[in-house]
């Protein structure tokens, strides 16, 4: 009987933690989770502005965002703004304006911003890759246009500024130098993100987002 048993299981040797190791793995653990959550909302949103004439506006952030950005632009020295978005995923065809770049920069007037310091720069419609297809068309417009541009502060919302800043720097690049602002999100405290839904979905997703960006070539 003994020798039948034999044939369905044998004895392997494992490695097991000791007291030690496990206390050294709790310790790692514990430490790397205390820098995520101190660290990982600063460097998704981070802001490193650069000297620069103009300010870029992602088109589809909040409204309180663009008034944000009037501030920066006032303050800043600024000489233009310029909105960018894609068409409108939503009720397209019932409103006044087609793709957030438009849209943004009515806002932007609506709020008493001149409208001669104002530029809309809209981008194709696309399903995938949609911050490059804006990043792709401001680049394109700024080869035709007439504006003399070495330098720009992409002014982005909260978490997504880290993806975006590195999307445009790579449109841009060399011509154009890139800095970054990022809005603060007012739908949750980005010091303690983790207590909140919005605040996990959003750090969740970007995260993935921006490796995706990193090393993904959404040129090809």
């Amino acid at each position: 009987m003994t020798n039948s048993l034999m044939r369905f299981i044998y004895r392997r040797e494992t490695w097991v933690l000791t007291i030690q190791g496990w206390i050294v793995t709790l310790v790692s653990i514990t430490t790397l989770m205390v820098f995520l959550l101190n660290y990982i909302h600063p460097f998704l949103a981070p802001t490193s502005p650069i000297k620069a004439d103009i300010l870029v506006v992602e088109g589809w952030v909040q409204d309180y965002v663009i008034k944000d950005a009037i501030q920066e632009f006032r303050k800043g020295g600024y000489k233009k703004i310029i909105t960018t978005g894609l068409p409108i995923e939503q009720g397209f065809y019932l409103a006044q304006y087609k793709n957030f770049a438009e849209l943004a920069a009515a806002t932007f007037i609506a709020l008493g911003f001149e409208q001669d310091q104002l530029i809309a720069v809209p981008g194709p419609s696309v399903v995938r890759n949609r911050t490059s297809a804006s990043a792709t068309a401001l680049r394109q417009w700024l080869a035709n246009s007439d504006l003399t541009v070495d330098s720009i502060n992409l002014y982005s919302y909260d978490v997504h500024a880290r993806r975006s800043w590195l999307i445009f720097k790579q449109a841009l690049a060399p011509e154009i130098k890139v800095g970054v602002i990022a809005a603060k999100p007012l739908s949750y405290d980005p010091k303690h993100w983790w207590v909140s839904s919005e605040g996990v979905r959003s750090i969740i997703s970007e995260t993935v987002a921006y490796l995706y960006a990193r090393l993904i070539d959404w040129r090809r």
